[in-house]
């Protein structure tokens, strides 16, 4: 998701804030950001990073743990005509994923134009998001990051649920993809992005809902869960793909809190986004493209998922 393109808005400046999630934040941050510490200690550089690399050997625990699926049940484990019952330790909770963006955004300008509400302003409906400088769609990695994290959450027995699965011509706009996780009731919710920012700027942050009342817009109440969520997150992602907090928003954290995304606005239930790195570096874009990679940056914002839905 660029903030540089038409239709994006540059993060907003962050106000110094001290309560409840000021202090929970500050108790996870460190965490968030020791598998990193620690990757760079024995030597990891993220100007290095890219398929293969030792980036994406950086934790042998985290390797272990990002590998295929296992493979399902024989037909001989199983009675014939009967559901498989669903197990694991995320039985009963409901994750909504949001894939950013549609591949078909691109065919239907006109009606992704459309002006929105979104509690504290009208804006577009969706953009077409970003690209590597190669043609890597950010729509086209947002779903397969989503696929990935499904068969992962659901193994777990959560039940998934995505906003898009490209099964529909664009969109949908940044208010029903709100909606949907509302109506879902859903436990978590997290968007699927990668950024488009400058050559240079590189490394992933997690986007955070500020406080917002404001016409059909209230987050006060999701404000401290997301927070949760998003720093859960922000640490597994760290762990997992080795990839470095973004050296340009967020000063280091890998969070930042926004005011101005209608996804996060209209939420009613615990909501971040994340952007997995910077498609318009060719270091980042490295990583982006790696199916190998990919699988990592599912398995870590699952692991996230995982945590905060089990406290």
């Amino acid at each position: 998701m660029s903030y540089t393109g038409p239709g994006f808005d540059p993060p907003q400046p962050r106000r110094s804030r001290r309560g409840p999630l000021t202090v929970a934040l500050a108790a996870l941050v460190p965490g968030a950001l020791l598998g990193w510490a620690v990757y760079a200690a024995v030597g990891g550089s993220g100007d290095d990073e890219g398929p293969g690399s030792a980036a994406a050997s950086a934790s042998p625990s985290a390797s272990s743990r990002t590998s295929s699926p296992a493979p399902s049940a024989s037909s001989e484990d199983e009675k014939p005509g009967a559901p498989a019952a669903a197990s694991g330790p995320l039985v009963g909770k409901v994750v909504v994923i949001d894939p950013g963006h549609n591949p078909g955004n691109f065919e239907h300008t006109a009606e992704i134009n459309r002006q929105v509400d979104i509690g504290t302003n009208r804006k577009e409906c969706d953009t077409t998001g970003t690209s590597t400088n190669d043609g890597y769609a950010e729509a086209e990695f947002t779903l397969d990051v989503a696929h990935r994290m499904r068969a992962l959450l659901e193994k777990q027995g959560a039940t998934v649920k995505l906003t898009q699965d490209g099964d529909r011509p664009f969109g949908p706009c940044v208010d029903e993809r709100a909606r949907i996780g509302n109506e879902a009731k859903a436990d978590a919710v997290v968007s699927i992005h990668a950024d488009g920012s400058g050559t240079g700027n590189r490394g992933f942050h997690v986007i955070l809902p500020g406080a917002v009342d404001a016409g059909a817009a209230d987050t006060r109440a999701i404000v401290g869960p997301s927070g949760d969520l998003g720093a859960r997150i922000a640490g597994d992602f760290v762990r997992v793909t080795g990839s470095a907090p973004s050296n340009y928003v967020g000063g280091g954290t890998g969070l930042v809190t926004r005011k101005d995304l209608g996804g996060l606005n209209l939420s009613t239930v615990p909501k971040v986004f994340i952007e997995c790195g910077n498609m318009r570096d060719s270091k980042d874009a490295a990583l982006l493209t790696s199916g190998a990679w990919r699988q990592k940056a599912a398995q870590g914002i699952s692991e996230g998922i995982v945590g905060f839905l089990r406290g």
